[in-house]
């Protein structure tokens, strides 16, 4: 079963957006906020080669030197999913026999960053959130749970949801 980042992504967004996802009803060219996202990573670090494809399910925003990963993102509001979402591409790429070193998550519209480490016991953790991951995918049923917090009004998907 294929995995994306993407899909660890939603995964800790919401996972009725990772059942939709999965289930391949995309709303996200809906979507202005996408949008302005995607041109933020397409003219920022615009030297770098960029979108780095890997088995296709890795999709690495630039890498340096073979061991630092980038992942840009517009900004901190899902901050924990972008760095589980790095930390997958960094446990990904070792099982695959490329040792990379760290992460770094780009936030090019604040001017910060932030560096995300693989540790030991993230090992445990992104196993579990993994197979949670190919529960969903594999459920008929989309997940019942909606989370009617702030970032639901900005989603894609929202009028799945709620309308």
């Amino acid at each position: 079963m294929k995995i994306t980042g993407i899909m660890v992504y939603y995964y800790l967004v919401c996972k009725r957006k990772l059942w939709y996802f999965s289930k391949d009803i995309t709303m996200e060219h809906n979507s202005e906020l996408v949008e302005i996202g995607k041109i933020l990573d397409e003219y920022s670090y615009d030297r770098r080669k960029k979108s780095i494809l890997v088995k296709d399910i890795i999709n690495v925003d630039f890498v340096e030197d073979w061991k630092i990963i980038h992942e840009i993102k517009k900004s901190k509001s899902i901050e924990e999913a972008s760095i589980w979402q790095v930390k997958y591409y960094i446990y990904m790429l070792k099982k695959l026999g490329v040792e990379i070193e760290k992460g770094i998550l780009d936030y090019p519209s604040i001017k910060e960053r932030e560096v995300i480490l693989f540790e030991e016991e993230d090992t445990r953790e992104m196993e579990n959130i993994l197979e949670e991951i190919k529960n969903i995918i594999k459920s008929e049923k989309i997940p019942k749970d909606k989370l009617r917090k702030s970032i639901c009004n900005k989603c894609a998907y929202y009028e799945l949801c709620y309308i």
